[in-house]
């Protein structure tokens, strides 16, 4: 447990138990220069863990997307250690710019001294929505909405042709933009005629059973109400391999929960999975994830914010998809042996930033660099802007947009028609600014080694 979970300070052996002992000691006649303590009791401490060991290089705010277009967003360093030092200090309230943070997490991985921003974000977001925002607020509503987007989709996935139907509406896209603050710019993504759990029981769950090969499925909402063909092609993939796959129950990684403040919700969702994906490597599994978003969030972002049993295990046990068969399959040489018809395809490939951060962006055109017939170009390091939820708010959006520029001008001077991604709304973002279709690195290589089976 850290030190901010115990109220503990990693100064406290070396600091006086009253401050003001020292002070009276170092009193003389001339003016000397006192120091701040900026550290009281310990009992108060409310710094997180490794705020004392930023040193303002700015590296951060360096690589942060949305400070690059925005001149008004102070950066991470400043939603980070800064606040955190400022709070304790003057007991002064979230800075309401920690809201324009976008949580693509890239400072975590840019911080020469692992400074835990984002858990600061996401501790400093929850903090003010908590806190300070009002609970009647057009923008608290909105963020509540698609913060829980699983719970809506789940209610459209019973009636998907009526819900595109009405979500694909001007007049209502209109109206959700004038009440609610939801961007009308964009199109709303179509909810599937079947959802992914629904074709998994229809098809009578998993085909192979193996005590040695066994992994459990965290499939996301997206896959499962929007692009079930994703999962299916994960599942074809992994039995190709000899895997039983296992699809739990489950709910929403978090990702939008976390980016909006809504901690409580995420805790909710968290101690499902959690249990649930525990039960699953009890029995043997370990846990893989299509949406490297999911990935992240199992993987760093529960066992920084929840202690409760089992997190660590999960997190310790969960792969991205594609990384798993990598450590665990001759992927490559499955690849280079495939008789794929291709027919000499070629895609743009996009890095999602929390693939980047779990070092496994280059993986996907390595990997159809293998296959004959099929070439992916990455077209570079940008972000893609949305960042989930954020690209879908009406007051974002231009920011959103502004952040995918480099990449829709790298997409469109490659030499593709198609892109490549693993996370769901960085598609969302490539086909809305370049017109291409996206498809996602597993339909790819199922396609390529599974050839039709179903």
């Amino acid at each position: 447990m850290s030190d901010a979970d115990t109220g503990g300070d990693p100064h406290d052996a070396s600091e006086p138990d009253d401050p003001n002992d020292v002070r009276e000691e170092q009193t003389v006649e001339t003016d000397e220069f006192e120091p701040v303590q900026v550290f009281g009791e310990s009992e108060e401490m409310d710094l997180r863990p490794g705020s004392d060991d930023c040193y303002k290089c700015s590296t951060c705010d360096s690589v942060c997307p949305v400070a690059e277009v925005d001149d008004e967003f102070p950066g991470p360093k400043f939603q980070g250690p800064e606040q955190w030092r400022l709070k304790r200090k003057g007991d002064r309230d979230v800075d309401e710019s920690v809201m324009s943070c976008s949580n693509c997490m890239r400072c975590d991985s840019a911080c020469p001294s692992d400074v835990p921003l984002s858990q600061m974000h996401n501790t400093a977001r929850g903090e003010f929505v908590d806190e300070q925002m009002e609970k009647l607020s057009r923008e608290y509503v909105r963020n509540r909405i698609l913060a829980n987007y699983r719970f809506f989709a789940e209610l459209a996935s019973r009636v998907p042709r009526l819900a595109n139907f009405v979500m694909g509406n001007s007049l209502v896209q209109a109206v959700n933009e004038r009440l609610l603050g939801i961007t009308s710019e964009r199109e709303f993504p179509a909810f599937a005629d079947e959802t992914f759990r629904e074709w998994w029981t229809n098809r009578g769950g998993a085909k192979i059973d193996s005590d040695e090969k066994r992994v459990a499925y965290f499939h996301g909402c997206y896959a499962n109400y929007n692009t079930p063909a994703v999962a299916k092609s994960m599942v074809r993939l992994y039995e190709h391999f000899g895997y039983e796959v296992l699809v739990p129950p489950q709910k929403c990684s978090g990702t939008p929960m976390f980016a909006n403040g809504m901690l409580d919700d995420a805790r909710r969702a968290a101690e499902t999975n959690v249990r649930e994906l525990a039960a699953a490597i009890e029995d043997g599994a370990d846990v893989v994830a299509s949406c490297t978003s999911c990935s992240m969030s199992l993987r760093q972002e529960y066992p920084e914010l929840f202690d409760f049993e089992g997190t660590a295990g999960v997190a310790a046990r969960t792969y991205e998809a594609l990384e798993y068969l990598r450590l665990h399959e001759d992927l490559d040489g499955a690849l280079e042996s495939a008789d794929a018809d291709l027919d000499d395809d070629a895609f743009a490939y996009h890095a999602p930033c929390h693939a980047r951060n779990q070092g496994v962006d280059g993986q996907a055109v390595e990997l159809l660099d293998r296959l004959d017939g099929a070439d992916a170009e990455d077209v570079g390091p940008s972000c893609s802007g949305i960042s989930g939820t954020y690209g879908w708010k009406a007051e974002k959006y231009d920011t959103s947009m502004a952040i995918g520029a480099e990449m829709f001008d790298h997409m469109e001077a490659a030499d593709a028609e198609t892109g490549l991604t693993e996370c769901p709304t960085c598609a969302m973002q490539m086909e809305h600014g370049t017109g291409y279709e996206v498809r996602h690195p597993l339909e790819v290589l199922a396609e390529a080694l599974v050839d039709g089976e179903h």
